[in-house]
């Protein structure tokens, strides 16, 4: 079962690749659906390529906007350009991208979630079609996933585990472009629905009304946060070939931890099922120490209770600190001597530790550690980080 993490930026890629994705997903400035993430230019993304094959790992190039008359003749150019980096597939939504990208390359292609395939006709429909992974709709229950794997065992199946979820079927949501004119469709959701609402009576303008007696607000749309880690085995006895981590928006500690946590999951789920069972609890709980909202399993079980309404607020309880590269500890927000820290490691453990020294640039030893310094850091107890070790720090 592959692990496939989200590649928002060139760092991130890296990121995910050292932190033991087997795959990333990425996207070019255009047509990927992630307006906000970085995205890559073709040159980034001929670095990003070519560093995860140097680790042994996949790259998928996302294009799955849904394409406009005026837009296919660049779609075409973006395809053949991509194309000559030599990724590992496409991901795309739109049936005549598919199209276009079957005639033009041999590279595989993969069907967005964004397609909404929700049965067994649908993914045989894409295969007729040149397909070789279908990303399913998150609106699925594990039975209905095994029972569209053994009806197609010759396609390739994706599915989301972790992160945010739209409150609209398979993220079909015009929300935001009705208030905002900003189109979930083509990337660049304003997440409407996490906003705060209230009622306005139609003959009293002007007083609002909450839509339950709660003094926060309602958040009538605001969807809770997937986290399918403790279902992760049975989706590996059903024969998923893929399970996908959401967030290409999401901070290079995000990535960092997600992908380390759930490939440990992973390792222990192949190779002592029972040792999994036993550490899950632990796994969760590094989980929790990323931004998040409440989580679920979603669909998954048939959850009934999808959205958090007490508030939209993400749930926040470490600070993410450095990230050790090329032997310097690059600061992301600043620290002191004498800081209460934990250093996570690729192997998804963490350590606590006592910052007892900071030296800036090599010569400079100092008390504080502010943002985009490079410092060395000397530990109580001596800790030898190695490269994208990361420190955080619990918020008090």
């Amino acid at each position: 079962m592959e692990l496939l993490s989200p590649a928002g930026t060139l760092e991130k890629l890296k990121v995910a690749v050292n932190f033991g994705a087997d795959a990333v997903y990425a996207g070019v400035k255009k047509f990927s659906l992630r307006e906000r993430a970085g995205n890559f230019t073709i040159e980034e993304l001929k670095e990003g390529i070519d560093y995860a094959h140097s680790k042994g790992k996949k790259v998928y190039v996302t294009l799955n906007a849904f394409l406009k008359n005026h837009e296919i003749e660049n779609f075409k150019k973006t395809v053949d350009a991509v194309a000559k980096l030599n990724p590992d597939g496409f991901i795309v939504a739109d049936i005549g991208a598919l199209s276009i990208i079957k005639d033009r390359t041999d590279i595989p292609i993969h069907i967005s979630t964004q397609a909404n395939v929700t049965n067994i006709v649908t993914v045989k429909a894409y295969k007729n079609l040149g397909a070789s992974r279908i990303v399913l709709a998150r609106e699925l229950s594990l039975k209905e996933i095994a029972e569209i794997k053994k009806a197609v065992s010759n396609m390739e199946i994706e599915v989301f585990v972790h992160g945010a979820m739209c409150m609209a079927y398979s993220g079909r949501c015009l929300l935001s472009n009705y208030l905002t004119k900003r189109d979930p469709n083509r990337g660049s959701c304003a997440q409407s629905c996490r906003w705060k609402y209230y009622v306005v009576e139609e003959k009293r303008e002007g007083e609002l009304y909450p839509i339950e007696e709660d003094h926060h607000g309602t958040y009538i749309f605001n969807s809770k946060d997937l986290c399918a880690l403790p279902l992760l085995d049975k989706l590996y006895e059903i024969g998923v070939n893929s399970v996908k981590i959401e967030g290409r928006v999401k901070s290079v500690y995000y990535v960092a931890v997600t992908t380390a946590i759930y490939r440990r999951a992973i390792d222990l789920i192949k190779n002592n099922p029972e040792s999994f069972k036993t550490e899950l609890p632990k796994l969760l709980e590094e989980l929790d120490k990323v931004s998040h909202r409440p989580y679920t399993t979603g669909f998954l079980q048939q959850e009934k209770e999808l959205q958090y309404y007490p508030t939209s607020s993400y749930i926040r309880k470490y600070k993410f600190l450095a990230i050790y590269k090329n032997n310097f500890w690059k600061v992301k927000n600043p620290f002191n001597i004498g800081d209460k820290v934990e250093l996570f490691s690729k192997d998804g453990k963490s350590i606590k530790a006592t910052i007892k020294k900071i030296v800036k640039n090599g010569e400079k030893q100092i008390h504080t550690a502010h943002t985009n310094y490079n410092v060395d850091i000397e530990f109580i107890p001596h800790l030898k980080p190695e490269n994208y070790d990361i420190i955080r720090k619990e918020i008090t």
